[in-house]
């Protein structure tokens, strides 16, 4: 029967045993029993593979001694087919063993004898069988699975033919031009721009130097037509009841077409000249941003936003050469400003108010949460990320694209206080927690969960503001100090100061520098590129670094005191920040354990009011301990660097380790709590804690330790954080210099070494002042 005689030649196929019987009887066997369109197309039949060294004659010409009784024999079996075989089925196994065929015939490691045998199978599939105008036919099925799978075979066999005819297929492309033509009332159209996406991924897994040539030639004839397209759809009428479900027609046209935008996207940088099809969602983004706060429903909003982070985060194969497409594509350069022009346009209007980032959860395929789950829908954080992103790098290019301070300044202070307006009322809430704080955290609350997406954002804001810095001290050789006190203010409160970010992402990690050696050493972020130029920063602005220190000092040291041995009352623990618990349990009996508050999330922020004094920013604390115990434990090593030769030296120079432990409890047996312990040592067996801690004061208690809270009435200047950043840079300098040594190090080091060095050299000067 058919069915098994599909089964074992798909087997032969995946297994690469070479098809001992004639090419027609293959052909006639994977060949679809669809019923031709009135009038088929007749253009197909001119549109074949070319023979591949006089092969198909000579298997022809042995071929056809047996043909006729042959295909006879094979179509009197397949009409005596038992009927509890589905023909759809068939159907479906047909369209996979095409597409493995196709597959198989492209690869290098199939053998050349094999390949020539696939390619002359579908030589007669497309001159006798017309097998692409029945697979376009099968493209308006109501099977969906049939229209997909059929998809998936044409974009194959469309490729394969572009590549080994260098021509496009006529049906296919007359086809595809009719669907786009004859929008909204096509049938066809979805299939056809998943056809399209699909040839442009295959293309795009090809060899660099064929890309070129097969993008040009597969999107020159579409180009116009793209383009019309483009303004028709996402013209259309979206409040009509069409769009009420992501399932609708018109909905899935919508989706497909968001796919092939990400295929052209993709594929623009292979071409020297992009055509206007690969331009178009940069020129008119401006539909896409119309699209996103209409009623439509939100997966496509979702996708185009995603797709929009990915257009600002544009980083083309040309990287991997060692050029930068900003550099080396003036279209893109161009297109990236037109894009960042229109997005702070609409985000001043209010564009961000109109975005409800409220989609349903999903429960491992079902929107319905289970029974005792809580069923509360917050916002979507993986949206709020891209959009937060998408308003960041578009700030970035602008600024970076603008000659004075007075062309960028307005629109950057309207765009980041819409930001963090939309940002505030999105953020996770936290039930308990206080709710002010700091403007400069907003980043690490967004983006702490997603790591690439955070150090582009901590770039971006960091590009921005030495464009500011620099742009303000070439306006003016002397800044007056009240002048300095405006600058320090307006940095504060648009959140972009790089000191505070970066010391409060410290904080969110306890100061381990092994998370940011997992940093380093991924190629999934851009944070070499970050810390490299937020270290020359610091080199050059360590004053103000310090005085940053001194004020995270200053907001703890706020607090009720927290070095006792009776742990505080759960109402004040919300005040309590993951520092101050750190260091309350330094000081605290090791038999009175501690109670932890609730875990929460992450606080609301909200916009601080006043003048120039608030930049000294007290703010209550956004973590509790639980927090902060909480975030450790989520925060697992990916490679274990304590393993070289000098790894124990190395470890008896921390001071504080955060340690997860079994603790027994009274009624509910062992549960997981996380404990905080620090290794008290005199100032005599531990220099490193000596040079930056103040001085111990006379009957201080031997069990306390450097990093207990100072009482109001203490006068020694706390360096707590100036401590533990400094501390953290330098157990992450230890880290790569010894990985250097023992050439594990994934590059060459050697620059950012240097730049460590020098920040430890400044740490040292200033504690012996």
């Amino acid at each position: 029967m058919k069915i098994s005689l599909l089964q074992q030649m798909y087997k032969d196929v995946l297994a690469g045993i070479p098809l001992a019987r004639e090419n027609h009887y293959y052909s006639s066997l994977i060949n679809l029993c669809v019923e031709q369109p009135p009038g088929g197309d007749e253009s197909c039949h001119q549109q074949h593979l070319p023979s591949t060294t006089g092969g198909v004659g000579r298997h022809q010409g042995t071929d056809l001694s047996g043909v006729v009784p042959a295909t006879d024999d094979l179509s009197n079996s397949f009409a005596n087919m038992s009927s509890s075989f589905c023909p759809r089925e068939v159907m479906l196994l047909q369209l996979t063993l095409i597409k493995l065929m196709l597959a198989k015939a492209e690869s290098q490691e199939t053998e050349l004898h094999t390949r020539w045998k696939y390619c002359e199978i579908f030589i007669l599939l497309l001159k006798e069988e017309k097998i692409d105008s029945k697979l376009i036919h099968l493209l308006g099925s109501d099977d969906r699975l049939l229209s997909h799978m059929a998809s998936r075979s044409l974009a194959s066999l469309v490729y394969f033919q572009l590549k080994k005819e260098d021509a496009v297929n006529v049906a296919w492309l007359s086809c595809s031009v009719d669907a786009l033509l004859g929008f909204p009332g096509d049938a066809r159209v979805a299939a056809c721009l998943r056809t399209l996406a699909a040839i442009l991924r295959e293309t795009l897994r090809d060899a660099p130097a064929a890309r070129a040539g097969v993008l040009k030639k597969l999107l020159a004839p579409l180009d116009a037509v793209l383009e019309g397209f483009y303004n028709a759809i996402l013209l259309h009428h979206f409040d009509s009841q069409h769009y009420t479900s992501p399932y609708s027609e018109a909905s899935n046209n919508l989706i497909s077409f968001i796919d092939l935008l990400e295929a052209l996207l993709a594929s623009r940088i292979e071409l020297e000249l992009p055509l206007r099809c690969q331009r178009i969602l940069f020129m008119k983004v401006s539909y896409v941003l119309n699209v996103i706060s209409s009623s439509i429903p939100y997966v496509i909003k979702k996708k185009f936003i995603l797709l929009l982070k990915k257009c600002v985060l544009y980083k083309s194969r040309e990287d991997l050469k060692g050029g930068s497409p900003f550099l080396q594509s003036p279209s893109l350069c161009e297109d990236m400003l037109a894009l960042s022009n229109v997005v702070l346009q609409v985000v001043n209007l209010t564009w961000l108010n109109q975005i409800p980032l409220t989609g349903k959860s999903s429960y491992f395929g079902s929107s319905e949460a289970a029974p005792g789950h809580d069923s509360q829908v917050g916002s979507d954080q993986t949206v709020l990320r891209a959009l937060s992103l998408v308003v960041l790098k578009a700030l970035e290019f602008k600024i970076h694209n603008s000659a004075t301070e007075a062309e960028i300044k307005g629109d950057f202070e309207s765009s980041m206080s819409q930001l963090l307006m939309f940002c505030k009322n999105h953020v996770k809430p936290s039930s308990q927690s206080h709710p002010v704080v700091h403007h400069c955290e907003w980043l690490s609350l967004v983006f702490i969960e997603q790591d690439d997406d955070m150090w582009e954002a901590a770039k971006a804001l960091l590009l921005i503001y030495l464009k500011f810095d620099r742009l303000r001290c070439d306006a003016a050789d002397n800044l007056t100090q009240r002048e300095e006190e405006s600058w320090k203010f307006l940095v504060h409160a648009g959140g972009y100061n790089p000191h505070c970010i970066f010391l409060f992402f410290l904080e969110k990690i306890a100061f381990d520098s092994t998370v940011l050696l997992d940093f380093l050493i991924s190629s999934e972020t851009c944070f070499l590129e970050y810390l490299v130029r937020y270290l020359k920063l610091l080199g050059k602005d360590w004053h103000q670094f310090v005085d940053v220190c001194n004020h995270f000092d200053t907001r703890h040291s706020t607090f009720h005191p927290v070095c006792s041995v009776k742990p505080p009352h759960r109402e004040k623990q919300s005040c309590v920040t993951g520092e101050s618990l750190l260091n309350a349990v330094c000081a605290a009996q090791p038999q009175t354990p501690t109670s932890l508050a609730p875990s929460h999330k992450c606080p609301m922020f909200t916009a601080q009011q006043g003048d120039n004094e608030a930049a000294e920013w007290n703010r209550a604390d956004s973590l509790t301990g639980a927090d902060s115990a909480s975030l450790l434990g989520s925060l697992q090593r990916l490679v274990n660097y304590d393993s070289s030769e000098d790894s124990e030296v190395e470890s008896d120079g921390k001071e504080c380790l955060v340690n997860t432990k079994q603790l027994p409890s009274n009624n509910e047996g062992e549960v997981r709590r996380r404990e905080t312990g620090c290794s008290c040592r005199d100032d005599d067996q531990n220099p490193r804690t000596s040079e930056v801690s103040p001085p111990k004061q006379k009957g201080s208690p031997t069990s306390s330790c450097w990093t207990c809270m100072a009482s109001p009435h203490n006068t020694a200047p706390l360096r707590l954080m100036l401590y533990k950043s400094t501390k953290c840079l330098e157990e992450l300098q230890e880290a790569i210099s010894r990985l250097q040594r023992r050439i594990l190090f994934p590059y060459n080091p050697s620059p950012l070494l240097k730049l460590l060095s020098h920040v430890e050299k400044m740490s040292k000067s200033m504690n012996l002042q």
